[in-house]
């Protein structure tokens, strides 16, 4: 494959939308795993697995300029569109350079084309929209029917990276699947927008070989094929990889892409990879790596956003279907962010991650940087700041994942016939977990904190320094947990809490400063009053008549703190 670039396309789009029809109309040289393999799909004319096809055109001139490439070979990625399929789309949008939107021209846009548009603003940076099925229009209204449909396309493009993505008119199978001997149309145009959406895409070969495999199988007397697309890195005959899922390692006996021996392939190339002594049962889609260079994982922090078209909170304690890689499995999430005192946060920070550093708790992902929340029902003091958000995964299956891999929570159990977005949000894996007992080793060390307020009332004075305070502690409360710690009045002192008093709960608080005049008129004249008159009156300025002096202790508590420890805020 000396002097050939190659650049993968996926093609995605809602179920029925012509994508494996348009595949073969482009391909000129198909692998083993293209136009799906399993017989279910052939048999309902649907893709129910990634496939992958290809066809080689000469290097644009705009290309020559990167290396000595004469060829560019553009790899195909059929990817499902039925809505239980998902998980596969996921899988395949990571390892595209350009996205190939397919639309059913007599459809519009549907509801796995929105989710496809969403995953290929996640994934990539190019895209080229396909309006398949023109031969279905009347002639006499084809054009405007076209012209229509592709100016509503554009105006749905406005707001996102695609806006200025070509819109092109095909017909990929005249006449429907069974019609014989029509060509299909549009090709030519198609290809030529194709060559002049391309661009070299970074290639790396340092760093550890990552490979997500889509196919496996057997050919009698050479051994397991295992066919899928080198993520990072690079690999060579001979080379030992490991399965890491199994963790089993395999000496690699040869190589081919697409029918075509190779020593080597480098990140961004397709290729098949020959082991022996493999059951090609054992994996029909994951990943193969180097020696020791991927962790199977039990948690994951990551760095995460929230998709806007996501109907309803994505909730903390809630539970999503977590895509890493090529698995999904179910997980429960835990957001929190990190302030940055009004300023935008541009140091990089969404790459790594400090167990070091604090982060405040949120009950809900948010779209955006900025968190606008109000008071709870569990008197949380909560803030209007610019926040990094991340989330902490507990998965209920082990994941095998490369470093920093994409993340997609979705709700996949929704109903696939609702018109409503099902991707929740979207980040990157920052810091994997491999330790079964993270609960008890890593938690406590993840300084994830939530604000919190208690309020109470001046019973009365004690002396120009000091007042008797009730109803911030419940009576059973061990009231010496709270000495030292500062509270403020409402009518602007600062003060410290000395102890209890008595067994009913109440405390002293001394008041270093010493009680504002205007505070010691407004305590002593309630103080002078006894008995029932004094409850009364308490009663009634709790209900709306005259304001009492209130007591705030405002306290951080680090969620995953073992020992619960209330934590003076300055």
């Amino acid at each position: 494959m000396q002097g050939t670039l190659n650049f993968n396309v996926g093609v995605l789009g809602h179920i029925d939308s012509g994508k494996t029809s348009l595949t073969k109309a482009l391909s000129t040289v198909a692998s083993t795993a293209s136009f799906d393999k399993n017989p279910q799909s052939r048999e309902r004319g649907i893709t129910l697995d990634l496939g992958f096809s290809s066809f080689t055109v000469d290097i644009p001139e705009h290309l020559r300029q990167h290396g000595s490439y004469d060829k560019l070979q553009f790899t195909l990625v059929d990817c499902p569109g039925h809505a239980s399929l998902i998980r596969t789309i996921i899988g395949g949008a990571q390892i595209i350079d350009l996205m190939m939107l397919v639309v059913d021209v007599t459809k519009g846009i549907q509801t796995q084309t929105a989710e496809c548009l969403l995953l290929g603003e996640i994934t990539c940076e190019k895209m080229v929209v396909v309006l398949n099925k023109i031969d279905l229009l009347p002639e006499d209204k084809r054009q405007s029917a076209i012209e229509k449909m592709s100016k509503k396309f554009q105006k749905t493009l406005e707001a996102t990276r695609f806006h200025d993505a070509p819109i092109i008119p095909v017909a990929a199978k005249p006449g429907g699947p069974e019609a014989q001997g029509k060509e299909a149309e549009g090709m030519v145009k198609l290809i030529d927008i194709l060559k002049a959406c391309t661009y070299k895409p970074q290639r790396v070969e340092t760093g550890p070989f990552i490979f997500a495999v889509d196919h496996c199988f057997s050919i009698r007397g050479q051994g397991t094929v295992m066919t899928g697309t080198v993520l990072s890195g690079r690999v060579v005959v001979n080379d030992t990889v490991e399965i890491p899922s199994m963790k089993m390692t395999k000496k690699v006996k040869a190589m081919q892409m697409f029918r075509q021996p190779v020593e080597k392939a480098i990140q961004g190339d397709r290729v098949g990879i020959c082991v022996t002594q493999f059951d090609p049962k054992l994996l029909e889609r994951g990943l193969v790596s180097s020696v020791g260079v991927l962790p199977t994982i039990t948690a994951a922090i990551i760095s995460v956003q929230k998709i806007k078209y996501f109907k309803g909170p994505v909730a903390t304690k809630s539970k999503f279907h977590i895509t890493m890689g090529h698995e999904t499995v179910m997980g429960k999430v835990s957001f929190f962010g990190q302030k940055r005192d009004g300023v935008e946060d541009t140091s990089g920070a969404e790459n790594n991650f400090n167990l070091g550093e604090e982060y405040i708790y949120q009950e809900e992902l948010h779209i955006g940087k900025s968190v606008n929340e109000s008071k709870n029902d569990n008197s949380e003091v909560v803030a209007n700041k610019p926040v990094r958000q991340y989330a902490l995964i507990m998965l209920e299956k082990p994941v095998t994942c490369a470093p920093h891999c994409l993340v997609i929570g979705s709700k996949l159990d929704t109903d696939i016939h609702a018109n409503v977005c099902r991707l929740s949000f979207h980040g990157h894996l920052l810091l994997p977990v491999t330790d079964p007992k993270y609960p008890e080793t890593l938690l406590p060390n993840l300084k994830v904190y939530k604000i919190k307020q208690k309020e109470g009332l001046v019973e009365r004075i004690a002396d120009d320094y000091s007042v008797i305070g009730k109803s911030l502690f419940k009576k059973e409360s061990n009231i010496q947990l709270f000495v030292g710690l500062k509270v403020k009045l409402s009518t602007g002192e600062d003060g410290v809490i000395e102890g209890g008093f008595g067994q009913s709960g109440k405390f002293k608080v001394r008041i270093p400063n010493g009680l504002l005049q205007g505070t010691k008129q407004k305590l002593s004249a309630s103080s002078k009053k006894k008995g029932k008159a004094a409850a009364e009156e308490t009663s009634q300025e709790s209900d709306g008549g005259k304001e009492p002096v209130k007591i705030y202790l405002i306290f951080k508590r680090y969620i995953y703190d073992p020992k619960k420890e209330m934590i003076q805020i300055d």
